[in-house]
């Protein structure tokens, strides 16, 4: 009985998988899909884990080529993606600080009363 290992992708393979998950993501921002997003993100932070341990196994100009073509849509990706997500992380963090804010303020007036 032979045991077959299944071969680690190539990287090109890898940043290729990133960069579709990274255009779904923008996708994801526009809509405001926030769940979706995260699982993503997830599953890009997996593909990249695995590209961080894997060899740079590019074996042509033409693969350097089409790595440096992904890599730059994908931060095209992540800035877009991030002109959608600030605006909202901005909204959060001053709408958990005006909680914060008005369970301090609360509290205070409950030690008084």
């Amino acid at each position: 009985m032979t045991i077959s290992i299944p071969a680690m992708p190539r990287s090109l393979e890898l940043y290729e998988e990133i960069c579709a998950l990274s255009e779904r993501m923008v996708g994801a921002a526009q809509r405001g899909e926030w769940d979706e997003l995260v699982d993503l993100e997830r599953r890009v932070a997996s593909l990249r884990d695995t590209l961080l341990h894997a060899e740079d196994d590019t074996q042509s100009p033409s693969d350097a080529s089409r790595k440096r073509v992904l890599i730059q849509r994908i931060l095209d990706d992540d800035a877009e993606v991030r002109r959608h997500t600030e605006p909202w992380m901005e909204q959060v963090r001053k709408f958990l600080g005006t909680g914060a804010q008005t369970r301090r303020v609360n509290e205070a007036y409950r030690a008084l009363g």
